[in-house]
């Protein structure tokens, strides 16, 4: 009898183990975060985007969209985790982080990898190079047609395929790993040019104490225009919905430009575009 009362309660016991563990493995990311208040954002220093400010708080205008979106959802605490920009992508999907913010584009091969958001802003890329450009540079093609050029870009980063694409030649570009390698390489004439968003570029120029500019008349193909969103697992697809409820009603209005002022956003940046509008071939 003892015996038969132990059995059943080891059953009962692993029953109630299957139980729990099925229970916690369905709990969404979305349904996890509003259960804890807590969300993980991955992000690579690059100013405006996403970086450590001077007291060591993360900001930028992706993380701010980030906490104020999360926060409607009932999502307060925010923890943030650095990598390197070629890194976010395999950190979402090995579970470091819960979404990308960090002004990642919306490309074709991102979209077979992640989920995105509807973008929450457009953006320009343009060159940044030494103060009076005296290459007297303003387009990728400027650069293909001097095989003595090098082009720093930060791996990973649409504009790698732009400058291939427009013929410049592999040995012509330097890839670095974040925007601060880029600027070095500019200052210190290991790259001719270094190219990136426009806010970027101008923020680095800023940083130089006028040894560099960025070219304010950077020609480049229409279609190379950025578009910024927040990225997700492909399985959270309730998360990436519940975000994309948020941003609809407040992108736009006088607190969403507000919140992102500070970094260089203004109404110009705002798009009416959403996901269906970006093919993913």
């Amino acid at each position: 009898m003892t015996g038969r009362i132990i059995k059943r309660w080891h059953i009962a016991i692993l029953l109630a183990t299957l139980w729990a563990t099925g229970t916690a493995s369905a709990e969404t990311t979305l349904e996890r975060a509003q259960r804890t208040g807590t969300i993980r954002i991955g992000y690579a220093n690059e100013v405006p985007y996403a970086y450590i400010d001077l007291q060591g708080k993360v900001t930028g205008e992706s993380p701010e969209i980030a906490k104020a979106v999360f926060a409607q959802l009932g999502v307060t605490k925010i923890e943030p985790v650095l990598t390197e920009w070629g890194a976010l992508i395999p950190g979402l999907q090995a579970r470091r982080f819960d979404v990308i913010a960090a002004g990642m584009y919306i490309t074709p091969a991102r979209m077979k990898q992640v989920l995105f958001a509807d973008p929450h802003y457009q953006m320009r890329d343009t060159l940044l190079v030494l103060q009076g450009n005296p290459l007297h540079l303003s387009s990728y093609a400027d650069i293909a047609a001097d095989p003595a050029l090098r082009l720093a870009i930060v791996a990973g980063t649409a504009e790698y395929d732009y400058a291939v694409g427009a013929g410049i030649a592999e040995e012509q570009i330097l890839q670095v790993p974040n925007t601060i390698a880029q600027f070095q390489a500019v200052m210190t004439e290991r790259a001719d040019a270094a190219v990136g968003t426009a806010l970027t570029m101008k923020d680095m120029a800023t940083k130089s104490e006028g040894r560099l500019e960025a070219v304010a008349d950077f020609t480049d193909d229409p279609s190379h225009i950025g578009y910024g969103a927040l990225a997700f697992r492909n399985e959270d697809q309730d998360l990436c919905d519940a975000v994309n409820g948020v941003m609809k009603q407040w992108l736009g209005t006088d607190a969403h430009l507000q919140t992102v002022a500070p970094f260089g956003f203004d109404r110009s940046n705002l798009t009416d575009k959403t996901l269906a509008d970006f093919p993913d071939e």
